[in-house]
């Protein structure tokens, strides 16, 4: 056994077994797991969904695999072994058809769940349970998008035969009778939660929206920033409504007293329009479950158009974010030719105590709150104020954005060659999972659907890996 592995081995079971000493076989099984785990990660388990469609590259059937289990992760709230990964809308990929641009779905059918997984000796990872989502009523949502009013994006969902999804696929399209089939609870979500009452908070990009389900799956609670939607308790300030389409509320975490949801978009929001797309102004927010004050922060990326990808709490103030581009290491679907040896996927710590609230900014002067913009300066959006003069016409108004350290390159530390790393499990202070999003392992090049590679021989799957880091709060 190397050194790695003993000190995993060492710290895991001082850390398992501190405050448990009425359960000691059964902590020293959990450290025994870990012991075992490869450096290398490990495949989550999959199923597959549908494998007759031809692979536009190879001409031969692939398979559209489930999977997609790695659009988030969370800790169990009580069992250290285990873990939840959520997955996004189902399979789907770009194409511009006969009713314009949208995305093709070969499986429309298809459910968004939560899946609970449990680490095993030697690094397998096993299928606990899944979880449904649903409806208020109960009934199953889908992945379609929502209507416009409710944060649709505009897209127009397709067969994998080219044809529009209709409410009726058997008879042609009408836009009164027979119109696209969308659906209002449609989810394709990005952040999730697990609360010790056995409840899950889920964050998606199609809003955003964030919704509390039960248990079993089921709708109990939806926050958004529409102020008409009659479902929601508290409203996200109205701004958070331009977000960039499939660039939503990308990751979700809970403050450890379970009372503060925090929420990070993935990119730039379209904060008047799309002319501010290209920059690394991001946002944090924080919702009070309780009083229902909202907080929000500037988070800074390292480049332009950058993604954050999770976020997860370590104390009421620190939190972990992934912060990666969309490069392949090893170039992936793309081919060896497209290689990035320059490839970004880090995990950094951030304090958003050590930024400016804008929700709760001083007003006046040049300072002022839009309800439809959020806090401006000069009547400039902060997207519009760091395009046109950068961030130190921020700095010299007194709006900060939180500081951050990095805590672990994974490029460097396991050469990551998945393009989506977007999970985060903390497993202890010492240790850290990390899981990408497989896409369903697929992709499409031109329209045309295909296999999701990550080299010649490999097809894209969910990969656990668990880092060592320094997550101590002390």
């Amino acid at each position: 056994m190397n050194s790695y592995k003993l000190l995993l081995a060492s710290l895991l079971a001082s850390s398992l077994l501190v405050g448990c000493s009425d359960d000691d076989d059964t902590d020293n099984a959990t450290a025994s797991v870990f012991d075992s785990f490869p450096a290398e990660g490990a495949f989550l388990p999959y199923s597959v969904l549908r494998d007759d469609l031809v692979d536009g590259k190879s001409q031969q059937t692939f398979e559209i695999r489930n999977g997609g289990f790695g659009s988030a992760m969370t800790a169990h709230p009580s069992d250290s072994a285990r873990f939840y990964a959520l997955t996004d809308r189902g399979p789907n990929a770009n194409f511009t058809g006969d009713f314009g641009k949208g995305k093709t779905f070969p499986t429309p059918d298809y459910i968004p769940r939560i899946g609970l997984f449990e680490v095993k000796a030697d690094g397998v990872i096993e299928l606990v349970r899944t979880v449904l989502l649903k409806r208020p009523d109960g009934t199953e949502i889908s992945g379609l998008p929502n209507s416009s009013a409710l944060g649709g994006t505009g897209e127009t969902p397709y067969h994998a035969d080219g044809q529009p999804i209709l409410e009726d696929d058997s008879q042609p399209y009408d836009e009164s009778t027979n119109p696209l089939r969308l659906d209002d609870y449609g989810l394709d979500g990005e952040g999730l939660v697990a609360l010790s009452d056995g409840s899950f908070w889920v964050s998606d990009e199609y809003g955003p929206h964030v919704v509390h389900f039960d248990a079993s799956g089921r709708e109990i609670d939806r926050i958004n920033p529409f102020a008409d939607d009659d479902r929601v308790s508290i409203n996200l300030p109205a701004e958070f409504a331009n977000r960039r389409a499939n660039r939503g509320m990308e990751g979700l975490a809970v403050t450890p007293d379970e009372k503060t949801l925090v929420g990070i978009m993935q990119s730039t929001m379209y904060n008047p329009n799309s002319t501010v797309k290209d920059l690394d102004i991001t946002r944090i927010v924080t919702v009070n479950l309780e009083s229902g004050k909202i907080g929000q922060y500037l988070y800074r990326q390292e480049k332009n158009q950058n993604s954050n990808s999770e976020i997860v709490a370590l104390s009421a103030n620190e939190f972990l974010v992934i912060e990666r581009d969309g490069s392949f290491l090893y170039g992936g679907p793309n081919g060896a030719g497209a290689a990035t040896p320059s490839a970004q996927k880090q995990v950094y710590r951030v304090d958003i105590a050590s930024g400016i609230n804008l929700e709760s900014i001083a007003t006046g002067g040049n300072l002022a709150q839009d309800a439809e913009l959020g806090l401006t300066l000069a009547g400039k959006t902060m997207e519009e104020v760091v395009l046109e003069q950068g961030w130190s016409a921020l700095r010299s108004a007194g709006i900060v954005p939180v500081k951050k350290s990095l805590v672990v390159d994974m490029v460097s530390r396991v050469s990551y060659s998945h393009d989506k790393m977007e999970g985060l499990w903390v497993i202890d202070d010492q240790h850290l999972g990390v899981l990408n999003d497989d896409d369903f392992a697929t992709w499409a090049t031109g329209g045309e659907l295909e296999q999701k590679m990550l080299d010649t021989n490999t097809v894209d799957g969910n990969r656990l890996f668990i880092v060592e880091a320094n997550l101590s709060t002390d």
